[in-house]
């Protein structure tokens, strides 16, 4: 279908979440052109700035191509503000597809979304257990915060795969991130670079999380959340 609808139309946009990642590159195939993917910046009608080596480097892409297939990364652009003059349309498509959903799967939860949230809360392996995320969990809760975790405790089936931050996840850019028992593997640093201020509380004083933290705590994450969560909620810091 959006082979056909992109007949019509010089851009074709998605977002850099999964299903953009997923659906993007085939269309790009089926065009026979090359995506732009992953814009953090738009500096032109045919420039972009997209990140490179894991977002250790940018490079700018001049795209001349007669359409543009192009994903952004939507952490890296402040939300729209309101009166628009973009019109939306309905297109009433007939065109068959060999896909049938199956079924949906949600997941229900009262904390903020972590794509968006303004404070996030990560734990890595070192949390040791699924059990030892209800302390992540209870941080997050006292603050008013989303919940992250790395691939590596999403992996040890610690904590669900839509809370994977990361290269191989999603990429995030809170005012405030707060990395509990996180060593900080590069494609862990990959997705959170966008984030403001850092908070690294570990018992490794030479992690690389450490070194590119803003504030650090060293020591044991078993003993250092406790307090830190019942002090937080002493002072009434709750948002």
């Amino acid at each position: 279908m959006l082979f056909e609808l992109s007949k019509s139309y010089d851009y074709l946009v998605s977002g850099a979440s999964t299903l953009g990642k997923d659906v993007i590159p085939r269309l790009a195939a089926r065009l026979d052109i090359q995506p732009v993917t992953d814009i953090v910046a738009v500096d032109g009608p045919t420039r972009f700035t997209r990140p490179i080596y894991a977002g250790n480097a940018l490079q700018t892409v001049t795209d001349n191509q007669p359409k543009h297939v192009l994903t952004f990364r939507a952490s890296a652009f402040q939300p729209a503000g309101q009166g628009g003059s973009a019109p939306v349309e309905n297109i009433d498509s007939t065109v068959v597809s060999a896909a049938r959903l199956i079924a949906q799967h949600r997941s229900e939860s009262d904390i903020p979304d972590l794509s968006t949230a303004q404070i996030v809360v990560g734990g890595g392996v070192s949390v040791g257990s699924a059990e030892g995320f209800a302390l992540i969990e209870k941080l997050g809760k006292t603050l008013g915060a989303a919940v992250g975790a790395t691939r590596a405790a999403v992996d040890a089936g610690y904590a669900p795969n839509d809370w994977q931050v990361g290269q191989t996840g999603k990429i995030i850019a809170p005012d405030l991130y707060i990395a509990v028992g996180i060593s900080g593997a590069l494609q862990h640093l990959a997705g959170i670079q966008g984030a403001k201020k850092i908070i690294a509380i570990n018992s490794d004083p030479e992690a690389p999380i450490v070194k590119i933290a803003d504030i650090v705590l060293i020591g044991d994450l078993f003993e250092i959340l406790p307090q830190l969560t019942v002090e937080l909620d002493r002072l009434g810091l709750k948002r």
